[in-house]
């Protein structure tokens, strides 16, 4: 008995003499990181993505002396080039970008060349609220392993929206959309690739149109897009495509450049049926009469692309200290909920609430019915699809291009 309460008080003493290390060390980091500049390079194109960064910028301000500078981007590749041009310069202390929003393709071209800083982001109390051990995907983008160079920030999910008025039976399949788009010439489409939103598109539709080939063949998705695998897994999205353009807005002619522009078509009555990956953008635009009253939000019954995105570091952020210090609010309850508002943002929260005190679970309530997800069609019926591996990302704007892109 004496050997075991004396093993037990071992065990005991060096996991506190560990919690206590990682406090001194956090707080060492909040002595450094205070009265800085931040330079967040994040996407700028929706309100209330900005307002929201705004308002993240005012609580480090408040509690930190931070200066926040969201970099507003049209294209995160733009954060890559810039780095990895600093890099090419010998620049790897003074960086002009400390933090940026980020996953998928671009994630795994900054880890490839280097570009990220490592195993920082379990420095950061507030990423344990993530419950990483019980949940994996916190530490994996695309399928890739961040192994610390990223934070998760927040889930999305691919949701469709359409006009009630224009169309009472909107299409619950990939199947159902080709159907439906003959049955509506001209009042749907998608944008043109690289952007975003097309990719999301592309990538769902890849997904559920190879679902009926063997575990073999569709596993291959989930690995680097071998020319193999391409000659395998392509043909039926070329197919799909060939057939839907016809009826598309303006024929297939010619595709918006972004999210933004399709939502203006739906707002314009140009376009019955659209989508995006943030379902409070909806309801938030039918608030600003952006979209008409009659706009509904629903997922389709054969999946919704789903991702988790992330935040990392550079390599050689100038402010590494600050640049923590403001990862670390992103993940606190108090941002994570009011991200989580559909009047703010409406972004699902990546903290796991079995982490929390009662008082602080109350903060992420179920919805009200005001709520985009609460309002979502065959939410709950919607299976999640996980996003291919980054590469076939490339793949699939580079070979658009070629088929759909010239003289558009």
């Amino acid at each position: 008995m004496a050997l075991g309460v004396s093993v037990y008080a071992c065990l005991w003493t060096s996991v506190a003499y560990a919690q206590t290390n990682e406090l001194a060390a956090w707080e060492e980091i909040e002595a450094r990181g205070v009265n800085q500049d931040v330079y967040f390079h994040a996407w700028g194109g929706d309100p209330q993505i900005n307002r929201y960064i705004q308002w993240v910028a005012e609580q480090v301000k408040q509690q930190y002396q931070i200066t926040l500078h969201h970099v507003k981007l049209t294209d995160t590749g733009e954060a890559v080039s810039r780095v990895l041009a600093e890099k090419s310069a010998s620049n790897h202390q003074n960086g002009k970008v400390d933090l940026v929003w980020i996953n998928g393709e671009n994630f795994a071209a900054m880890a490839k060349h280097q570009l990220l800083a490592p195993n920082w982001v379990t420095q950061l109390p507030n990423f344990a609220l993530t419950d990483p051990d019980n949940n994996p995907a916190m530490g994996r983008d695309f399928g890739v392993p961040t192994q610390g160079m990223e934070a998760p920030w927040g889930k999305a999910a691919l949701t469709f929206y359409y006009d009630s008025l224009l169309t009472q039976t909107p299409p619950q399949t990939l199947q159902q959309l080709s159907l439906w788009a003959k049955q509506h010439p001209g009042r749907f489409s998608y944008p043109k690739p690289p952007d975003f939103l097309a990719m999301s598109f592309l990538k769902y539709a890849l997904i559920a149109l190879n679902n009926s080939q063997p575990d073999t063949i569709k596993n291959r998705l989930y690995q680097p897009a071998s020319a193999q695998s391409q000659a395998l897994l392509l043909p039926p999205l070329w197919q799909y495509l060939d057939d839907l353009h016809p009826n598309l807005w303006r024929k297939g002619q010619h595709f918006m450049s972004s999210g933004l522009a399709l939502r203006r078509l739906m707002g314009d009555g140009e376009l019955a049926l659209a989508f995006t990956f943030s379902a409070a953008e909806v309801p938030a635009a039918v608030a600003r009469f952006d979209l008409p009253d009659s706009t509904r939000s629903y997922r389709m019954r054969d999946g919704s692309l789903s991702n988790i995105h992330f935040v990392a570091m550079t390599y050689n952020a100038a402010h590494p200290n600050s640049a923590k210090l403001v990862v670390n609010f992103l993940l606190s309850p108090k941002a994570q909920a009011k991200k989580q508002q559909a009047s703010v943002w409406g972004d699902t929260s990546v903290i796991a609430l079995s982490q929390l005190p009662a008082a602080q679970q109350a903060w992420f309530s179920p919805p009200a019915e005001s709520h985009p997800s609460a309002n979502i069609v065959n939410q709950d019926s919607s299976p999640a699809l996980s996003e291919p591996h980054p590469s076939w990302t490339n793949v699939l704007a580079a070979q658009w291009l070629l088929r759909y892109g010239v003289m558009r």
